[in-house]
């Protein structure tokens, strides 16, 4: 597959090397390359991009707040010479994250990584107009309807599906973000960086904790606002 991708950083050597990485690499499509993210959000809008490698500390406007309202689609790489800025890069669900200077060995690993994504997320897309997905575990492509699903676990790189009716969870590679994509909206939220739950499986909420099963799930404060208004919509006043 080819995926189009675009730069943002302020540093106009990092972006230009970069860009240079791109052009060695037959899968990537560069549509734009920006040392401003205010100026990129025009393209952005009208263009969606697979891929964004995106510098983090920028003036006007950083690469923390830019993620935070791209296109879910859009995987972002965050691309950054400070490591505390990791953790900061997984609440708004980064597919990965390149801390400078980046030799191209390391910008070939984490594309590829993020190809993978992509096309695991394409799949998803398609299968999500159905009532269940196949998911790989153990060699083996398990059938999971998605009305069996109490909740979903984030493990890193893995996710782990928990059912109602009790059984054994499934382990499957994938991210979370990708499995979120797969998962209708409708039914399925995600309240922490390492949960979705189905919503109709909730017994009780205390606290900030969803109760499923017996399970206590916290909810985060990225997501409570969100939380907090699907659990008015559904409260008798």
């Amino acid at each position: 597959m080819i995926a189009t991708c675009a730069i943002i950083d302020d540093e106009p050597l990092a972006a230009d090397l970069l860009a240079s990485y791109v052009t060695k690499m037959p899968e990537l499509k560069l549509t734009g390359t920006f040392n401003s993210a205010i100026k990129a959000m025009a393209l952005l809008r009208e263009h969606p991009t697979d891929i964004l490698f995106l510098d983090i500390q920028m003036p006007e406007l950083s690469g923390l707040e830019l993620a935070s309202i791209l296109p879910k689609e859009t995987k972002v790489v965050f691309v950054t010479a400070f490591d505390s800025y990791a953790i900061d890069g997984y609440k708004v669900s980064a597919a990965d994250y390149l801390l400078k200077p980046v030799s191209f060995e390391k910008f070939v690993t984490s594309v590829h990584k993020v190809l993978e994504s992509l096309d695991s997320s394409r799949r998803l897309n398609i299968a999500n107009n159905s009532e269940y997905i196949f998911l790989k575990s153990e060699y083996k492509l398990v059938k999971v309807n998605f009305n069996d699903i109490a909740y979903v676990e984030g493990l890193k790189d893995y996710i782990k599906v928990y059912f109602k009716d009790g059984r054994k969870p499934i382990v499957s590679l994938m991210n979370l973000k990708t499995m979120e994509e797969a998962l209708p909206t409708s039914t399925f939220m995600r309240i922490h960086r390492s949960y979705i739950i189905n919503t109709a499986c909730v017994d009780m909420i205390d606290r900030g904790r969803v109760i499923i099963s017996g399970i206590f799930i916290p909810v985060s404060e990225t997501y409570k606002d969100k939380f907090n208004a699907f659990v008015d919509g559904h409260t008798l006043q």
